[in-house]
C-alpha cells in the first residue's frame, strides 16, 4: 500500500482518506497478484500490464473506474446498489456503504475478460 501513500495523504478529509484506504486495502488483500500504481492521479490495479480498475476521490464521493465494458455489463447492479454512473465510472458517496460483492464481481469480470489482453486498455 506504500505506492498509494502519497495519493492518500492528499485527501484532506480524514474520514474520506480512511475510507479510500479501506477500499484500496480490500482490493489488494482480495487480489494480491495485481500490480498497484498511481497513474493519471488515480490509484489503480493492473494485471499482466493491463488495466483492471482505478479509483479517485472527490469532495462528495469516490469514483470507481473499471472501463466502459464493465460498466455496461454491471449497469443494473450498479443502479441496484444506489450508485450513480456514467459510461466509464460509477460514484460511491462517502456516506454510502461499499458493495464489496459488486466490486469483486467487476474485478473478476475484468480479470477474466482481459486475461489475454496485450494492451493497457481494451480495444
Amino acid at each position: 500500500m506504500e505506492v498509494f501513500g502519497s495519493y492518500l495523504s492528499k485527501i484532506e478529509n480524514e474520514a474520506h482518506r480512511t475510507r479510500m484506504r479501506e477500499v484500496l486495502e480490500w482490493v489488494k488483500n482480495r487480489f494480491p497478484h495485481m500490480e498497484t500504481k498511481v497513474a493519471w492521479n488515480q490509484p489503480m490495479f493492473t494485471d499482466h500490464g493491463t488495466f483492471i480498475i482505478a479509483f479517485s476521490a472527490s469532495k462528495q464521493h469516490f469514483s470507481v473506474a473499471p472501463e466502459q465494458a464493465a460498466i455496461d455489463k454491471f449497469s443494473a447492479e450498479i443502479n441496484k446498489s444506489g450508485y450513480s454512473q456514467s459510461s466509464n465510472i460509477f460514484r460511491i458517496r462517502w456516506e454510502e456503504p461499499v458493495d464489496f460483492s459488486l466490486l469483486e464481481q467487476i474485478i473478476q469480470y475484468n480479470l477474466k475478460e482481459k486475461a489475454d489482453c496485450a494492451s493497457f486498455w481494451r480495444k
